[in-house]
């Protein structure tokens, strides 16, 4: 049975498949949030709860994965949260859409792997509807573009954790945040590179153009996930 959430008003509706699809309309605290994956999780799990797709926002806060080191932990101006999730530091505050997907893979082609590339593809993909070209880059997590300096930058962050093959947390893009914000940690262990936004590309998006883009794209990464995981081509 599904535990009522004691969290801020949402809208819910469904995607393909019956998943649930869940935006909130207020800041959401990550803590209350991580409670909320986690329980979900177990629930879908176990045959007593829908898939989910959460999109919300978080007041500012610094989140430390499995492999964080606390040496990037430079400014903790914000509060820190041990997320649970794979990866290192990483901020999410105000301005940033955070969108958590919870699905259960055991009913899917992909594995672990095949999974966070279809995550990277999904962004990927709703970046070109504001024609922000982005990539993903060898070695380096997350979501990245050209920045306004020419440099490569980060404009989306990955994290994701798998339990019992179901998943939970998801990624972050960058609409408006303020950027000094990351200054705090060396977001997701990379310092040579710099954090960039849709805002700072010159895109003016609000939250509810960019949700009705992703969401546009997500049957397309959903149908993606029951095909084998696509392996690269021999030199």
């Amino acid at each position: 049975m599904t535990v009522p959430s004691t969290l801020p008003a949402t809208l819910t509706t469904s995607l393909p498949g019956d998943i649930e699809l869940r935006v909130s309309a207020e800041p959401v605290p990550y803590r209350a949030a991580l409670e909320e994956m986690t329980s979900r999780n177990a629930q879908i799990a176990a045959g007593e709860a829908r898939e989910l797709i959460w999109l919300l926002e978080h007041p500012p806060v610094y989140t430390a994965g499995t492999s964080a080191d606390l040496t990037e932990l430079l400014d903790p101006r914000f509060e820190v949260v041990e997320a649970g999730r794979g990866g290192r530091y990483t901020y999410h505050g105000p301005g940033q859409r955070v969108a958590y997907v919870l699905l259960d893979l055991r009913k899917r082609a992909r594995d672990a792997r095949g999974f966070v590339h279809g995550l990277e593809g999904w962004v990927i993909d709703t970046l070109t509807d504001f024609g922000v070209e982005s990539f993903r880059s060898e070695g380096r997590i997350g979501i990245w573009t050209q920045d306004v300096d020419g440099r490569e930058a980060k404009i989306g962050a990955i994290g994701v954790r798998i339990r019992k093959w179901v998943t939970m947390h998801g990624f972050a893009v960058n609409i408006r945040p303020d950027l000094s914000h990351f200054t705090g940690i060396v977001p997701c262990g990379i310092d040579e590179f710099g954090v960039t936004s849709l805002s700072r590309l010159g895109r003016e998006v609000d939250f509810a153009t960019w949700d009705e883009a992703l969401i546009a794209r997500a049957p397309a990464f959903l149908a993606a996930l029951d095909r084998p995981c696509p392996t690269e081509k021999p030199a």
